[in-house]
């Protein structure tokens, strides 16, 4: 039976032609490519401001397999598709719903074809809208003793305007709960790589420039102390600070 990294492999290539398409008429300008971690089990966070076009730019970047946390409802096809036709709406109004007339069947191709084989490639589903996360939280922890690289964006993919932040939103704790508990249960510090994305929240086919800034890898057990609820909190807002300095970074520059 194949892996998840072979399956992967076999898609990898058609991946990245979809996520070229996803980005058309954007340019992707990306620093700190040497923070990534390269072997070993690893996490990415990052802001999640751009729906699909995160993930696009993240495939067109990281430097080798990854495996997404993702909304569950992306496994489905019909509630995929709902999911398109509301970000094109959200973005574009009447002309997102026009967009998605004129460009049906290459969107029935897209969401077919996402909706197949996203399990296939070891994506770990989570439901946002319930609170039954603690498989997927078992999932990522079974991932990193695996030695797998695990890509945990934050927020809904679009930007808030009532957020301190718009583009960065606030982070849950399912990133610091897993690096607590591989740290405490099974002795690994896995370093946890910060990541901000800025250019993504512009609507398909708009052209513009995405930037993305990856930060230097941050570990658990610099921010253990105080039992599980403290350390958890306080790692995650370590994190969740990172990925603010990073994106200022991006919009100062």
């Amino acid at each position: 039976m194949p892996t998840f990294e072979d399956e992967f492999r076999r898609y990898f290539p058609i991946a990245r032609i979809m996520s070229r398409f996803s980005l058309l008429g954007k340019k992707l300008v990306v620093r700190g490519t040497e923070n990534f971690v390269r072997d070993g089990p690893s996490i990415i966070v990052g802001n999640h401001c751009g729906s699909f076009k995160d993930v696009a730019v993240i495939s067109l970047t990281a430097p080798r397999p990854f495996f997404f946390t993702a909304n569950k409802m992306i496994f489905n096809r019909e509630e995929l598709s709902f999911l398109v036709r509301k970000h094109l709406k959200r973005h574009l109004g009447r002309g997102g719903l026009l967009l998605n007339f004129l460009l049906n069947p290459l969107y029935r191709l897209f969401i077919r074809f996402v909706s197949s084989n996203v399990a296939k490639v070891g994506t770990i589903p989570v439901d946002l809208y319930n609170h039954g996360k603690r498989q997927a939280v078992e999932r990522c922890q079974d991932y990193l003793k695996a030695g797998r690289i695990i890509v945990a964006l934050q927020g809904r993919g679009r930007v808030v305007p009532e957020d301190p932040n718009p583009y960065v939103k606030s982070f849950g704790r399912g990133m610091s709960i897993v690096a607590y508990n591989v740290y405490e249960r099974f002795g690994m510090s896995v370093p946890v790589t910060p990541l901000a994305i800025y250019g993504t929240q512009l609507p398909f086919l708009i052209p513009g420039k995405l930037l993305v800034n990856v930060g230097k890898p941050m570990f658990m057990a610099d921010h253990l102390g105080g039992g599980f609820e403290t350390s958890v909190e306080r790692f995650k807002a370590a994190m969740e600070s990172a990925v603010n300095q990073l994106f200022l970074e991006l919009i100062r520059a």
